[in-house]
């Protein structure tokens, strides 16, 4: 997937936060540590860390919502991650965003910590972000 199309996809699946840029994700892509995930009209930014990966963002085409690719993603994430030695994944989602912290909690993981007001909003409300953690077991 080009940059340009991680910001189209990113903008239609985040209509509350202010999606990132082609040159955002150009950026992002261009970092050793980086590693992109896609199936279709989705896809998972990751950063390795070992022995650990943070999951950046998910995003889903909301046409293309309710076909397990996010699971799926999280699935090949996994994968990813025991190839690479890693033993923990972690990322943020925002509180409020009900959908992502089940999918999240459905693929295992668990709350650990919060940022308060961590997100703003295109209409300037504020979130907390919700820290979640998975530990691979061997």
């Amino acid at each position: 997937m080009t940059p340009e199309q991680l910001a189209l996809i990113h903008d239609r699946a985040f209509t509350r936060q202010r999606a990132w840029s082609a040159a955002e994700f150009r950026e992002l892509l261009a970092q050793a540590s980086i590693r992109l995930l896609h199936r279709g009209q989705a896809f998972l930014l990751l950063r390795l860390l070992p022995p650990e990966m943070e999951i950046l963002t998910l995003a889903v085409a909301p046409a293309a919502r309710r076909q397990g690719l996010a699971l799926a993603l999280l699935d090949d994430t996994e994968m990813l991650a025991r190839d690479q030695g890693v033993n923990r994944l972690f990322l943020e989602v925002a509180a409020g965003n009900a959908p992502a912290v089940g999918l999240y909690v459905r693929a295992g993981f668990a709350k650990t910590g919060l940022r308060p007001a961590y997100y703003t909003h295109k209409d300037g409300t504020r979130d907390d972000a919700l820290i979640m953690e998975r530990v691979l077991t061997a």
